[in-house]
C-alpha cells in the first residue's frame, strides 16, 4: 500500500509537469479599416489614380510566448492569416480581395509592431482588350500580393480587448504573369481594435538561456536547385510562355539566423525568343537578327534570414552572359523557403526582378549536400 501512495503521488505530482511541456495555442483576433492613396510608380498608371482607396483587414494571429527556440530568438513573434478588401475607387481597377499568410515583429516593450504579409489576390476587373482595356495595371484576376504594416500597438487593455493604428502598404502584381502589369502601390492609414480570445489564460513569456547562435554555424554546402513557371514580355498578345531556371550554389550558415550564399544560374526564359522575333521585325532600326540567344547565365551572391525551418531569400545577380539586353545586367531575387528532411531538401517560391520591375514568379526545388 505504501509502494501504491508513493506511485500514485508521484503520478499525481506530475501532472503540471506534463502540462508545462504540452505547447499552448493561443489567438487573437483583429479587424481595421484603411484609407489611403495610390503610389504612382510609374507614369503610366496615372490615368488609375482618381479616388483614395478604402477598405479592412481582418486576422486571425497565433501569439507565441517563448515555447520554441526561434520564439525566443525573435522577441515572440505572431504567425498568422490575413484577409484585406479594397475598393480602389476607380472605374477601370473595381475592387481586390486578398488571402495573406502573415508574420509580425514586436519592438519597444510589444508597444510597436511590425507585420509583412504574401499571399494572393482577385481582382474583379483585370484588363480586357475590349471591356476594360485601359486597367494597364492588372493583366489576370489573380494577382501576387504583399503588405507591410507598422503600427502602434496596445493589446489587452480591458478584458481582451486593445487597439492599434499606424500606416500600412499593399502591393498588387502578377509579376508578368501575363501582360500588362504595371502593378499598383497603395499607401494607407489604419486603425482598428483586437481581442485576445484567452486572456485569462494567456502564459507567461518564456526566457531560457538558448545556446549561443553561433552554435548554429555549418559547414559550406553545396546546393542544386531548379525553378519554373510561367511568364510573358510587356507585349500584350506575345503570349505566355514557360521558363526553367538551374541553380548551383555554396551555403554557408554562421549562426542561427543567417545563412550567406554564392553561385551560378542559368536561365531558360523561352519568352525571350518571341519577344526577340518581335523586334527583330517591328524595330528594324534595333539591328536584331532574330537569332540572338534567349539564353542567359548569372552569377550571384546572397543572404538567407532563417525562421526555424523557413528562410528569407534575398539575392543580387549579375548576367556574365547576356546575349540579347533584356532590361539589364544587373538582377534580384526575394522570397521564401522551406527546408526538409533535415535541411537536405528544399522548396521555394521567389521572384526573379530587375531592381523594382519583375520578371517572373519562380517556384522551385532543390537538394543541399
Amino acid at each position: 500500500m505504501k509502494h501504491f501512495l508513493s506511485v500514485f503521488t508521484a503520478i499525481l505530482l506530475s501532472f503540471p509537469l506534463f502540462s508545462q511541456e504540452k505547447e499552448l495555442k493561443p489567438v487573437s483576433l483583429e479587424a481595421d479599416f484603411f484609407y489611403g492613396t495610390v503610389l504612382e510608380h510609374n507614369p503610366d498608371i496615372e490615368h488609375l489614380i482618381t479616388g483614395h482607396p478604402t477598405g479592412f483587414f481582418l486576422s486571425f494571429n497565433r501569439k507565441t510566448y517563448g515555447f520554441n527556440e526561434w520564439e525566443r530568438r525573435y522577441n515572440y513573434p505572431d504567425w498568422g492569416f490575413t484577409v484585406a478588401y479594397q475598393n480602389l475607387h476607380n472605374d477601370y481597377l473595381g475592387n481586390v480581395l486578398g488571402a495573406y499568410g502573415h508574420i509580425t515583429w514586436y519592438f519597444l516593450n510589444r508597444n510597436l509592431m511590425v507585420r509583412v504579409g504574401q499571399g494572393i489576390a482577385y481582382s474583379a476587373k483585370p484588363f480586357d482588350t475590349e471591356s476594360n482595356y485601359n486597367n494597364n495595371a492588372y493583366g489576370t484576376e489573380l494577382l501576387s500580393t504583399t503588405f507591410l504594416k507598422g503600427n502602434y500597438v496596445r493589446e489587452n487593455i480591458w478584458k481582451g480587448l486593445g487597439f492599434h493604428a499606424g500606416f500600412t502598404i499593399i502591393h498588387y502584381s502578377n509579376a508578368n504573369f501575363k501582360a500588362p502589369n504595371n502593378s499598383t502601390n497603395t499607401f494607407a492609414l489604419n486603425a482598428g481594435v483586437s481581442y485576445q480570445l484567452d486572456y485569462k489564460e494567456f502564459p507567461e513569456y518564456i526566457k531560457k538561456e538558448d545556446s549561443l547562435s553561433r552554435t548554429h554555424a555549418e559547414r559550406f554546402k553545396y546546393n542544386l536547385a531548379f525553378r519554373t513557371g510561367i511568364n510573358e514580355s510587356d507585349v500584350v498578345g506575345l503570349g505566355q510562355e514557360p521558363f526553367y531556371v538551374i541553380s548551383a550554389f555554396v551555403d554557408k550558415r554562421i549562426n542561427y539566423k543567417s545563412t550567406f550564399t554564392a553561385g551560378v544560374d542559368v536561365f531558360f526564359s523561352t519568352f525571350l525568343k518571341e519577344l526577340i522575333k518581335y523586334r527583330s521585325i517591328a524595330y528594324p532600326e534595333d539591328g536584331l537578327s532574330g537569332d540572338e540567344d534567349y539564353k542567359r547565365v548569372g552569377v550571384f551572391v546572397g543572404h538567407e534570414w532563417r525562421f526555424n525551418k523557413v528562410a528569407f531569400v534575398s539575392q543580387l545577380g549579375y548576367y556574365v552572359y547576356w546575349p540579347y539586353e533584356f532590361e539589364n545586367r544587373v538582377y534580384n531575387r526575394l522570397g521564401l523557403k522551406r527546408y526538409f528532411f533535415s535541411d537536405k531538401v528544399f522548396a521555394a517560391v521567389t521572384v526573379h526582378a530587375h531592381w523594382a520591375k519583375a520578371e517572373a514568379v519562380e517556384f522551385g526545388i532543390g537538394y543541399r549536400l
